[in-house]
């Protein structure tokens, strides 16, 4: 019988467990937590969108890295077999708004659960331990290192150890350390799907406020790097809401990076002209009113003060004074409500790692490595992100599904 030793309990690391003694193999998961799925357990805010229910096509269109590195791993494994997978395993889901996949308990313990069920029917021996060390003999892996001292051999390894989004649960970037040490490339990593960080005072004024139906565009010397429409909201330090998260996967920590300017649409459904005749109508109800009195109609009560001290009109100035000049910058302001981002949230804020182990090294059919003959590698530990939806564990399920079923087999090892 094949022995396969999977290092790593998160989603791509059970589903590559559970592939691969499906297919006949002894399968030995190392996890260094107390139980698998520590991670997967706090993903959807607890509920874990598992899925995105669309075909490939989309699937593909939600990749922000090295989306044609994933065709194969999703066309042997699809959104829809993840959750049919689910299904049989016991777990009933639901679709919710934008297709995103959840257990019908909102529970994500329901997920890890029925994974770590699964691999016990299967027979898979689960170990605790954490792995510092893989030696190599004649270009194959021959032994993992555990920190204990412990060393186990298998006839193929697979590294599913993760990216360094949450290190709390394990996911702390150790995984790289040993991919590099036999050879593999690692690309330059940064959080993302990330809370951002902005200039000044103006975010704490706002904490806690949240903008729907807006466009957040980001920008970098004029050029646009990313313009959306939806929500958004400010935090303490910044903003954060599906918006951001999204624009965060398009943005660089290299050395000509932040800042970023960025630019809140607040009223996209309405063109300048369109605004300014709005604009007017509000004001023509409300003309002996004080400037900062006269905005209930088209701002969030809480962002008013800081509309008005951008506007530049005095917030005691009265409607009927306001000039052409000050009202069409006032609808300058509306259209393109100014930020500076100086940096990402932490890593402990980050749902997802951008960056890892080039797929150049990696074959995207068996997720067989091109630089060790009996190393694969699955989930977040490779350079591949998307968006938010339940793209990055449709990653997770595709190339730890390729990776378990390919070990189990073994063929064109070298």
């Amino acid at each position: 019988m094949r022995r396969v030793l999977v290092i790593g309990g998160g989603p791509a690391g059970m589903m590559a467990a559970c592939t691969a003694a499906s297919a006949g193999a002894a399968v030995i998961l190392l996890e260094r937590n107390a139980f698998c799925g520590v991670k997967l357990n706090i993903t959807g805010k607890g509920r874990c969108n598992l899925t995105n229910d669309c075909q490939n096509e989309e699937l593909m269109r939600n990749i922000v890295t090295n989306g044609k590195f994933l065709y194969s791993a999703f066309s042997a494994m699809s959104s829809r077999d993840v959750m049919a997978y689910f299904s049989a395993l016991g777990v009933p889901l639901k679709t919710e708004r934008g297709n995103r996949v959840f257990p019908e308990s909102d529970r994500a313990k329901d997920i890890s659960g029925a994974l770590r069920t699964q691999m016990h029917r299967l027979g898979v021996t689960v170990l605790q331990g954490k792995a510092v060390e893989l030696t190599m003999a004649e270009g194959r892996v021959a032994e993992a290192v555990l920190q204990d001292g412990r060393r186990l051999r298998a006839d193929a390894y697979i590294l599913a150890a993760g990216g360094r989004s949450y290190p709390k649960t394990g996911s702390d970037g150790s995984g790289y350390l040993l991919a590099q040490s036999v050879g593999h490339t690692v690309t330059r990593i940064k959080p993302s799907l990330v809370p951002l960080l902005a200039e000044g005072d103006l975010p704490a004024r706002l904490e806690g406020l949240s903008l729907r139906n807006v466009t957040f565009t980001v920008k970098k010397d004029g050029k646009t790097i990313f313009s959306e429409f939806g929500e958004m909201l400010f935090t303490d330090k910044g903003v954060s809401g599906p918006l951001v998260l999204s624009a965060s996967a398009h943005l660089s920590c290299g050395k000509h990076s932040f800042p970023y300017q960025a630019e809140i649409d607040l009223k996209p459904a309405l063109d300048a002209d369109t605004l300014d005749k709005r604009i007017l109508r509000d004001f023509s109800q409300t003309r002996n009113r004080d400037f900062s009195n006269a905005l209930s109609g088209l701002l969030p009560t809480k962002l008013i003060p800081a509309a008005v001290e951008l506007s530049g009109i005095t917030g005691a100035q009265k409607v009927n004074g306001i000039t052409k000049k000050q009202r069409e910058g006032f609808c300058r302001l509306l259209k393109a409500f100014p930020l500076i981002l100086t940096g990402f949230g932490s890593w402990d804020e980050a749902i997802v790692t951008s960056g890892g182990i080039s797929v150049k090294e990696v074959d995207p059919k068996t997720m067989r490595s091109k630089k060790v003959g009996n190393l694969y590698l699955a989930g977040e530990i490779l350079d591949v992100d998307a968006y938010t939806g339940g793209f990055n564990l449709q990653i997770a399920w595709s190339t730890g599904f390729c990776a378990g079923q390919a070990a189990a087999k073994g063929e064109q090892e070298s």
